[in-house]
C-alpha cells in the first residue's frame, strides 16, 4: 500500500520525491552515527576506559570505513546506488545494536569495525543517490542534504540526553533506534532514483572505468576532506568528553557542545546552497576554514560552560559546507564515474577520522585534552589555504 502510494506522488513530481526520498535515507544515517556517538561517555564509563584507551578503540570504526572503501565504490558503481543504499542502511543500524551489546573493549573494537564498514557503504551510496537528484535540479541541493544528516544528528543528540534521563542503556536505545530505521526503509526505498545517471551512459566508456587513478582535482577535494574530517571527527568523538573532563557543566549539560555543533551544522548546510550558487565553492570553502580555526580556539581558550558551547557552535558551522561540497564536485566529475570518485574523495578524507580522534586521545593522555584539541585548529587553516585552488570549472 505504501509502495503504490509513494509511486504515485513521484509520478506526479518525480524530481521531488527522488529529492524526499534521499533526505529521508540522509537522515537515518545521520541518526544512527548520531545515537553512538552521544553515547560514547557512557560507553567509555561503562567499561572503565581512560582517554588513550577510548582514542584507540576510536580509531576501528576509520579501520572498518577504510577497510570497506573500495569495496563500497565498486560495489554502488556496479550494482547501482539505490540497492546498495537500502541494504547499507539495514546494516548500519545493525552494527550499532552490536555497540550496545559489547561488554568488553575487544568486542567494542569488532562492533566498531562492523559500524564502520557499514558507514561507509552507506556514505557512498547516499551521495551517489544526491549526486544524480541534484543533475535533475541543475543547481546546487548537496549542502541541504548534509543539512538533513546533521539535523539527524542534533535530534539523536538530544534523544539521547532523553534516554539517559530515562535511564536508558545504551543497547535499549540502539535498538529503538535500529526499528525505527526498518519501519523508514521499508516506506522509502521504492522512491529512491532507479538509476545512476553514469550507469545509464554505460560503464565501458575510457572515462567510465571503475579502477583509475584520482585526478588533480579529486586529490585536492579529498585533502579539504581530510582536514574537514579531522575536525567533524574532534567534534563528534570528543565533545562531550571534553565536556565532562574540562569544562565540567552539571550532568545533563555535558552534551550541550555536541548538540550545539550539530545544531550549527544543519542550520549551516540548509543556508550553503545558496551561498555556494551567489558566491562559489572557493570561497565557502575558504571562510569555512577560517570559522573551523576560530572555534577551536575559543572552545580551548575559554574553558567554560558557554564559551565553549559557542566555540563548538562555531566549528559545526565551518565544517557544514566542505564536505556537501567536495562530494558535489567530486560526482560531477567527467572522467571518473561518480561513486568511484566520491569513493576517492572519501578514501583521502575518511583518513581523518582514522588519524584525528585516536591522536586526540593520545595526546590528551600525555598533555591535556585543551592541547590535543587545540592543535586541531590549523586544520581549519589548512582548508582555507587550499580552497583557492579549487576552480569549479576543472572537472
Amino acid at each position: 500500500m505504501a509502495a503504490v502510494f509513494f509511486k504515485r506522488l513521484r509520478d506526479r513530481d518525480p524530481r521531488l520525491w527522488y529529492r524526499v526520498s534521499a533526505g529521508a535515507f540522509y537522515f537515518l544515517i545521520g541518526l544512527v552515527f548520531a545515537s553512538w556517538a552521544s553515547r560514547i561517555p557512557d560507553i567509555r564509563n561503562a567499561l572503565g576506559m581512560n582517554d588513550a584507551q577510548l582514542g584507540g578503540v576510536l580509531f576501528f570504526i576509520p579501520v572498518g570505513q577504510m577497510a570497506a572503501m573500495a569495496a563500497s565504490g565498486f560495489l554502488v558503481s556496479r550494482y547501482g546506488s539505490r540497492i546498495m543504499l537500502v541494504i547499507g542502511v539495514l546494516l548500519y543500524p545493525a552494527a550499532l545494536v552490536c555497540i550496545g551489546l559489547s561488554s568488553s573493549v575487544l568486542l567494542l573494537s569488532l562492533s566498531l569495525v562492523f559500524f564502520g564498514m557499514a558507514a561507509n557503504l552507506c556514505n557512498i551510496a547516499v551521495n551517489t543517490q544526491a549526486v544524480g537528484v541534484e543533475r535533475l535540479y541543475g543547481h546546487s541541493i548537496m549542502a541541504s542534504f548534509h543539512g538533513l544528516w546533521s539535523l539527524a544528528g542534533f535530534m539523536g543528540g538530544v534523544i539521547s540526553t532523553l534516554m539517559v534521563g530515562l535511564s536508558f542503556t545504551p543497547m535499549w536505545h540502539f535498538v529503538m533506534v535500529a526499528a525505527f530505521c526498518v519501519v523508514v526503509v521499508l516506506l522509502f526505498w521504492h522512491s529512491l532514483l532507479p538509476r545512476d545517471q553514469n550507469r545509464a551512459k554505460g560503464a565501458d566508456r575510457p572515462e567510465g572505468k571503475i579502477f583509475t587513478r584520482p585526478d588533480r582535482l579529486v586529490l585536492l577535494l579529498g585533502l579539504m576532506s581530510f582536514g574537514s574530517m579531522v575536525c567533524e571527527g574532534t567534534m563528534f568523538d570528543w565533545s562531550s568528553v571534553y565536556f565532562e573532563d574540562v569544562v565540567r557543566p552539571p550532568g545533563p549539560l555535558v552534551r550541550l557542545g555536541y548538540i550545539a555543533s550539530m545544531c550549527s551544522m544543519a542550520l549551516g548546510r540548509f543556508a550553503a546552497d545558496r551561498f555556494i550558487t551567489r558566491f562559489g565553492p572557493s570561497n565557502v570553502l575558504r571562510v569555512c576554514g577560517l570559522v573551523i580555526t576560530a572555534g577551536l580556539l575559543v572552545a580551548t581558550g575559554f574553558p567554560t560552560l558557554w564559551p565553549a558551547t559557542a566555540g563548538f557552535l562555531l566549528v559545526g558551522l565551518g565544517v557544514s559546507a566542505i564536505v556537501p561540497i567536495c562530494y558535489s564536485l567530486a560526482g560531477k566529475s567527467q572522467k571518473i564515474l561518480p561513486g568511484v570518485a566520491i569513493a576517492m574523495v572519501s578514501t583521502i578524507g575518511f583518513l581523518g577520522f582514522l588519524l584525528g580522534p585516536p591522536v586526540i586521545g593520545f595526546v590528551a593522555h600525555a598533555l591535556d585534552l585543551r592541547w590535543s584539541l587545540g592543535l586541531i585548529s590549523v586544520f581549519g587553516i589548512f582548508i582555507s589555504v587550499l580552497a583557492p585552488m579549487v576552480r569549479p570549472g576543472e572537472r
